[in-house]
């Protein structure tokens, strides 16, 4: 971009404000979820359908979610495995209590809104008391039998102000391994009433529905009933792809599954379908530009199957121009807290560090995805004590670092501090540049941009931050899109003035938010050792946690760029005198 196409705004005189509108006056086109391509779409028309793709309300919701949190749970608890086979006896999950309002306290203390629950894992095992198995929590001795998981969670979520999801494994091995089991088993299409009804226990819900589906789909109909109706509203429903073991050719009857959720939670985002998409790994490793606009071969609304998407490059131009249809279907970033999705023990089974989820916080809710992580129970009912100190640490660095804006107070216009996604201003060109002056000078090293996303879709296209330091500019941070919300991360820097340049973009930004912060950064732990020859050697402690790693350099994130003063004769380090290295350089410094 040529420096003679660069110019500054002024807030208050050249903004133009957004209300949220659904078409734009001078464009024919329309905002809405999702666009075909036609055969005469040039390059230009297909980038303009791309800027007119928003989310649904419940997608927006669920963004606004940010992080959020799963559970797993069942006799892969009790037994220290990842997958059950479905052969286990119900009596192996030998629970003794129950305390959901413990997890509860800690998920909200992380910062959490939602928290999904895995009400049946692969191995067919349900965690409520369902009509239509045994295979479950009815059949061990937690509460004689009467113990419902679900349902203390969802009274615990309504106490502490959570959303409440589901996970209902589309697999499931009792069913396979049962002789009598219904996966797979080869039944006829018919039509069939859901829910059908179960003697002695009717529903209070009264509302039925016909679907013309084998003995597996409505065994599944029937679950998703009992979940979506009797524990409250749910706000999203989980899928997982994963298949164990397949028998006899079973087939998802999606389409069925996708009428009853939108007829019975129609706030519910569905993962694993059109709403919600895999971010394509279990290890917290985000993309560093993720763009939820979309290239699809086919209608996704009327898809069946979703592949995996694994690419490094999703959205960029060249993959929207080979594209049939363009939707919105935003990422969530899954991964667990401990290693493995189950609970083990509590000393060979390591936990990540606060500064590894606040890194993954930061980069995946910053990266403009949702941050999911899983946090399992013990053996006890309970999440362990360093699963919630971690998260009690992780917490208070979001409360502390994201609590005041640094820009309010400054030339900046107010409908970018409001925190009303109603409110919005347009750059009225598709680049330039935006000064914010403050009155003083403030200590800065995060910067939050958020665009429209709700109304006006994704635009920028790369951008940078600039702080103003000794009488000129000096450019701190630069990235890709910003979508829902980019976080920019940088040294910590003083100064009275900054600036955000667009360098490149879809369509005129229209921005939502924008916000200065001070995330306070701590020092590393450190390791000490001495070789043969005498040499000493400093490296900040690393992580033991082994389980699909994601190889980010959390400390250089999170910009610990901390000074190491030492002396090699016992005295006192003191900054004026002694020797010293950075943190990021301190690997035999000495």
């Amino acid at each position: 971009m040529k420096r003679k196409l660069m110019f500054a705004l002024c807030m208050s005189s050249f903004f133009t404000p957004i209300y949220a509108q659904k078409q734009m006056k001078s464009d024919a086109l329309v905002f809405k979820n999702t666009y075909a391509i036609e055969v005469q779409d040039s390059k230009k028309d297909i980038i303009a359908k791309a800027v007119h793709i928003i989310p649904t309300d419940k997608q927006y919701e669920a963004l606004k979610d940010e992080f959020i949190a799963f559970i797993h749970f069942g006799p892969n608890t009790f037994t220290k495995m990842e997958w059950g086979s479905g052969t286990e006896d119900p009596k192996i999950f030998d629970l003794k209590h129950l305390d959901t309002d413990q997890w509860c306290a800690a998920m909200k203390a992380a910062g959490m809104k939602k928290v999904i629950f895995t009400a049946k894992h692969h191995d067919g095992f349900v965690l409520w008391q369902s009509r239509y198995t045994k295979h479950g929590i009815m059949s061990t001795g937690f509460q004689q039998g009467q113990g419902d998981i679900l349902r203390d969670l969802s009274q615990s979520c309504k106490k502490y102000g959570l959303k409440l999801g589901v996970y209902l494994s589309p697999a499931d091995l009792y069913q396979i391994e049962n002789e009598k089991g219904l996966y797979g088993n080869q039944s006829v299409y018919t039509e069939r009433m859901i829910p059908e009804r179960a003697s002695g226990r009717p529903f209070k819900d009264k509302r039925t529905f016909r679907y013309k589906v084998d003995d597996y789909n409505a065994y599944f109909l029937n679950q998703l009933f009992e979940l979506l109706t009797e524990y409250g509203p749910i706000h999203e429903v989980w899928f997982d792809g994963a298949h164990p073991k397949t028998k006899g050719g079973q087939k998802y009857n999606y389409a069925a599954w996708r009428d009853l959720i939108s007829n019975l939670a129609p706030k519910a985002v569905v993962f694993g379908k059109e709403d919600i998409r895999w971010c394509g790994n279990e290890s917290g490793k985000t993309r560093s530009t993720e763009w939820n606009v979309i290239p699809f071969d086919a209608d996704p609304v009327q898809m069946e199957g979703f592949r995996d998407l694994t690419d490094e490059d999703l959205g960029s131009r060249e993959k929207l121009y080979s594209a049939k249809f363009l939707h919105y279907q935003q990422a969530e970033t899954n991964t667990s807290i401990r290693e493995g999705w189950f609970y083990r023990d509590d000393v060979y089974q390591k936990v990540r560090s606060a500064d590894d989820v606040f890194d993954i916080y930061e980069r995946s809710v910053g990266g403009n995805s949702t941050f999911l992580l899983n946090i399992p129970p013990n053996r006890d009912g309970r999440f362990s004590d360093e699963d919630v100190n971690v998260l009690h640490a992780v917490g208070e660095r979001i409360a502390l670092g994201y609590k005041n804006n640094l820009l309010t107070g400054s030339n900046l216009d107010k409908s970018l501090l409001d925190n009303n996604d109603k409110t919005n201003k347009a750059f009225p060109t598709e680049t330039g540049e935006l000064i914010v002056s403050l009155p003083h000078k403030v200590k800065l090293n995060r910067l939050v941009i958020q665009e429209a996303v709700h109304s006006s879709g994704e635009r920028i296209e790369q951008h940078a931050l600039d702080i103003w330091k000794d009488g000129k500019w000096h450019q701190v941070a630069t990235a890709t899109n910003v979508g829902y919300k980019r976080i920019l991360r940088f040294p910590a820097q003083e100064t009275d003035r900054i600036r955000l340049r667009v360098l490149a973009s879809r369509a005129t930004p229209v921005l939502a938010g924008l916000g200065a912060y001070y995330v306070p950064t701590r020092p590393p732990q450190l390791d000490i050792a001495r070789d043969r020859e005498g040499k000493v050697s400093i490296y900040p402690v690393k992580s033991e946690f082994g389980w699909k790693p994601h190889h980010e350099d959390i400390l250089k994130n999170l910009n610990n760029d901390f000074e190491i003063y030492y002396t090699e004769d016992g005295t006192i380090p003191r900054r004026w005198y002694n020797s010293f290295c950075n943190v990021s350089e301190i690997q035999r410094c000495i």
